[in-house]
């Protein structure tokens, strides 16, 4: 007899604490978007960058409606070559641009950096 009111107690309390956790952690995870804040305009060229040897070729493509400035940064492996970034080039919409740079050895690494045109 005293086993089951022991385990009648606890399940009492399970099946009350329970209900009470899932709708916190429910709570606690829901996101709700400001009505004032606008949800980010699509931005940014589309990139893919080729390395070959020493040079590095970028080809961005900008399928949104803002102008995007791309730049290409080239990083050499060799300690006494020169790291390079280049010029920002306007990509404008609906437009693909060429961006190209090289090392005198190896390249370590490239990426192509955007900022907004205003």
């Amino acid at each position: 007899m005293r086993l089951s009111r022991r385990l009648a107690s606890t399940t009492v309390a399970v099946a009350l604490v329970l209900p009470l956790s899932y709708e916190a952690a429910a709570h606690a995870h829901a996101r709700v978007r400001p009505a004032t804040e606008r949800p980010a305009e699509p931005y940014g060229a589309e990139c893919r960058i080729r390395v070959s040897g020493s040079e590095v070729t970028a080809l961005c493509h900008n399928p949104y409606p803002r102008t995007d400035r791309v730049s290409l940064h080239v990083e050499c492996a060799r300690w006494w070559d020169l790291d390079t970034d280049g010029l920002p080039v306007r990509a404008e919409p609906a437009q693909t641009v060429r961006l190209a740079g090289r090392c005198w050895k190896e390249v370590d690494s490239a990426w192509i950096s955007h900022h907004r045109d205003r």
